[in-house]
């Protein structure tokens, strides 16, 4: 478990720099003017590098053990966010951010290789895995806050420190695998890739991503106008957004143990629906707690999406992690400049309605999927284990 702790605390140090671009988005719009389509486009450059290079390292960690790609990659990520704000340029800002987010990129496939190695199956043990990122998403409020908000965004420099603490502790966890086998590249099962669900299970999350992604991007400008509450509801209402997430993981991985983890990932989307609908119509300080239920709901099944899409591509561990852990939740950056240009165009409220109707969709297309079993084995499906939500 020395492994796994360390790939847990090493993917905080990374996962802060991903919800940091988001936190930083109302510091860019006011210091700098920008509108909410140019804020977003921050978001938007942040991912899209990363969906176009995910895919690769997935397919690069199938084929070789890299496990030095940890800790270089850490202090890439954060290094891209380290300038975003010394940058003299609209243009030098995304080039910036989206660095960080081939950093973010490139260490997702192997880590979640790694942790699938030393978690020996265990649901509760990736869970922790993913926890350690959703805590680093939940810290970058706080961190940018006291950062950002003091020195204003030429302090940006000392947001560098998570990197540097994080490549430290990949080179530790690289240490305690101490084998190939735990590190990538020969971590693959040899069972039958079922592409069919793992591309339903895909897009199911790309709903989510979009869905997660737009409210990150936007909900701590939208409870200060809701609330009236300024700086501080709007990065609580972020905070409430990411810390949930830490109660989700861990929660999803506990009910899927008892449940099973179709059962569980169905049932959270359901949930995300109300939740959402929740964030974009309840008036005053309740929008907190449904910022908390919608931030439940979206992780709950966020470690069972990546150990699932593992088993439906037993062949190609390295793949199916780069786009469950990496390329699909990079996808919602690419609908953010949407949400913006809309929201320019009527209202931040208008403009985040869309995304109730998101989870209901990748509901739907978690229709008929059936459990997988060891290496990737369909296993039939029971009352216990894949009831409808």
């Amino acid at each position: 478990m020395t492994a796994i702790r360390h790939l847990s605390l090493g993917h905080a140090c990374v996962d802060v720099y991903q919800g940091a671009v988001a936190a930083l988005v109302p510091y860019f719009v006011a210091e700098r003017a920008y509108t909410y389509a140019a804020a977003s486009g921050v978001v938007l450059a942040a991912s899209l590098l990363s969906s176009v290079v995910q895919p690769l390292f997935g397919a690069l960690t199938d084929r070789w053990a890299m496990p030095w790609l940890l800790p270089l990659s850490t202090l890439t990520g954060g290094a891209g966010v380290a300038l975003s704000g010394v940058t003299g340029s609209y243009g030098l800002t995304l080039a910036a951010v989206a660095v960080s987010g081939v950093g973010v990129a490139a260490y997702h496939p192997e880590a979640a290789r790694a942790a699938r190695a030393a978690a020996h199956g265990s649901h509760t043990a990736m869970g922790w895995f993913a926890l350690g990122g959703n805590a680093g998403f939940a810290a970058a409020p706080l961190l940018v806050m006291a950062v950002v908000g003091m020195g204003g965004l030429h302090a940006t420099p000392l947001l560098v420190a998570p990197a540097l603490v994080g490549a430290a502790l990949c080179a530790a966890a690289v240490r305690a695998a101490g084998t190939r086998g735990e590190s990538g590249g020969t971590t693959a099962g040899s069972g039958r890739d079922d592409w069919s669900s793992f591309l339903r299970l895909s897009g199911a999350i790309v709903c989510r991503s979009v869905v997660f992604v737009g409210l990150s991007a936007f909900v701590s400008l939208y409870v200060r106008l809701r609330t009236e509450g300024g700086e501080a509801a709007g990065t609580a209402a972020l905070c409430v957004l990411y810390a949930g997430g830490a109660f989700g993981t861990v929660l999803g991985s506990r009910l899927a143990e008892r449940y099973g983890r179709l059962t569980v990932v169905r049932r959270s989307y359901v949930v995300t629906v109300a939740a959402v609908a929740g964030v974009v119509f309840v008036p005053g300080p309740g929008v907190h707690l449904c910022v908390g239920l919608a931030s439940a709901g979206l992780y709950v099944p966020f470690s069972l999406h990546v150990t699932l899409g593992q088993d439906y591509l037993p062949t190609r561990v390295g793949t199916a992690s780069g786009v469950t852990l990496g390329l699909t939740v990079s996808m919602g950056g690419l609908a953010a400049p949407a949400v913006g240009a809309l929201a320019d165009a009527t209202s931040l409220q208008v403009a985040l309605a869309p995304l109730i109707a998101l989870p209901l969709l990748g509901r739907l297309l978690l229709c008929g999927l059936r459990e997988p079993g060891p290496e990737g084995q369909v296993v039939p499906a029971d009352s216990s284990s894949s009831s409808a939500a």
